[in-house]
């Protein structure tokens, strides 16, 4: 036996710990141990590619070089890609395999306005006024490819039937990219359908999260010189006003469930001149569909009140209505026994500093990474605030979704904060998990039909015959902006 020289004993022994920990995870079948193993070998690419999503940064439907990445990564693996769908430039689908079941997997890449943050435990800007990933979706594109790829690599090996689909969603923070997927009727053929979302805790998700009405309200006044002769005019900011007075005086007339919040998009452009022109930007949250309605009603007739006080007058432009999410329970149980198998995420001490350090200038508990992998819960009564578009899938076919560890326990979402933990380790750790637990899931629904029966017997027993409705109507187009 030849003598070893002592570093190159060291770099073997480095290596098997390197190699032992990337397949730590494993699973009481083959088949998804190959599929965790081809994910921790496509680990660099996958971290690569959220980086360069991180750094372009691109706002709702602006997402051009995001979803360019994604697609050429997509073909390169040798999927089929469906570019610029649903009159949307920057959504696509991509497809792997034919015939039934088809499964499919949603991608999200979209930034924030307003966010641009450093990748460093404390507020440092990057671009003055620059977009940041304030809700991770860099990780949750890039997790969601990472789950394709070992599928498709999976199917391919294994000879499995089936159709594997893989879908581009932009804008899902503003506009609603899947609004105008689902009414493409893009997702009609779907057997079923998973998703997942970074987060500081890891669990199936079994809330319905709220459904949301997008309204965009415009007044037209007259304009006048603001000191000279102002009874001349009639503000159209005032009547802003006056329908924001208006709204906050209802918010002690509805359900402790509701959520209403705004932004003046346009008050005028110099004090001097009474606006002829204000326009409010408003959401509207409730528990479902019905309970949205009722309280937009009432907006309605304080925009109208505003209005004849005011002596202007109004448009209300409906940008958009998210349903709440249909939860499948059976399909979480499925889920929810893939992600104990594979096990909850572990933390370096140089990691953990990091989210403390973030916890620290965010002025919340310094509790670091909360890891621990939660129960599969009963839907709680009045869930926690939130809406997404991906409620829209769940309301066509059977969707199951997950949220996995990605950034410090408690710190504020759509913050600074999260930006700077997603482009860490501790973005990335959660990035891995979610491409297994949605890989394996996804696997399980190939494999069994049993499981997609179930699924699809619960489904429509929550549908109770109510067949989906676009919250957009059929000639609207998407707020395309060109860079």
């Amino acid at each position: 036996m030849h003598r070893i020289k002592r570093k190159t004993l060291v770099l073997i022994v480095y290596c098997l710990v390197m190699f032992s920990f990337s397949v730590s995870q494993t699973m009481d079948e083959p088949i998804k141990n190959e599929m965790l193993r081809i994910i921790d070998q496509k680990s660099q690419l996958l971290i690569d590619v959220s980086d360069k999503i991180w750094e372009y940064a691109e706002i709702a439907v602006m997402e051009y070089e995001s979803s360019k990445l994604l697609e050429e990564v997509l073909e390169k693996e040798g999927f089929r890609v469906e570019k610029d769908v649903a009159d949307l430039p920057t959504a696509f689908v991509a497809t792997f395999g034919s015939g039934s079941p088809v499964i499919g997997i949603l991608a999200e890449y979209d930034a924030l306005p307003g966010l641009s943050q450093d990748s460093m435990p404390f507020k440092k800007v990057l671009q003055e006024e620059g977009n940041g990933h304030g809700c991770g979706h860099n990780l949750f594109g890039a997790g969601s490819l990472g789950a394709a790829l070992a599928l498709k690599e999976v199917m391919e090996n294994h000879s499995l039937p089936g159709t594997l689909k893989l879908y581009g969603c932009p804008a899902e923070e503003d506009v609603g990219g899947k609004l105008y997927m689902a009414r493409a009727g893009l997702f009609d053929d779907l057997d079923a359908c998973l998703a997942w979302h970074p987060d500081y805790e890891t669990s199936v998700d079994v809330d319905s999260g709220q459904a949301v009405d997008d309204l965009q309200i415009e007044f037209f006044g007259k304009t006048a010189h603001a000191a000279f002769d102002p009874w001349k005019g009639n503000s159209a900011l005032d009547a802003v006003e006056m329908m924001n007075f208006g709204v906050n005086l209802l918010r002690e007339h509805v359900k402790p469930s509701v959520r209403i919040h705004y932004v003046i998009t346009d008050g005028g452009k110099v004090p001097n001149i009474v606006p002829e022109y204000a326009k409010v930007w408003i959401w509207v949250r409730d528990l479902d569909r019905d309970g949205v309605k009722a309280v937009v009603e009432k907006v309605k007739k304080i925009v109208e009140g505003a209005a004849i006080a005011t002596g202007t007058s109004h448009k209300i432009n409906y940008m958009g209505s998210y349903h709440e999410m249909l939860i499948n329970r059976e399909g979480s149980k499925i889920m929810q026994k893939n992600l104990e198998k594979i096990g909850a995420i572990t933390y370096t001490e140089d990691e953990i500093l990091y989210a403390k350090k973030i916890q620290n200038a965010t002025e919340v508990e310094e509790k670091g990474m909360v890891s621990t992998i939660e129960t599969l819960k009963k839907p709680e009564k009045y869930p926690e605030g939130g809406s997404t578009d991906v409620a829209e899938v769940s309301w066509i076919t059977p969707t199951i979704h997950l949220s996995t560890t990605c950034a410090p326990h408690g710190i504020p979402w759509h913050s600074w904060a999260v930006v700077a933990s997603s482009k860490h380790p501790i973005g990335y750790k959660g990035m891995f998990l979610a491409a297994k637990v949605l890989a394996t899931t996804a696997l399980d629904l190939f494999r069994n039909p049993d499981i997609l029966r179930e699924m699809k017997k619960e489904f429509k027993e929550k549908l109770k015959g109510y067949t989906y409705k676009s919250g957009i109507s059929p000639d609207q187009k998407p707020p395309i902006r060109i860079k």
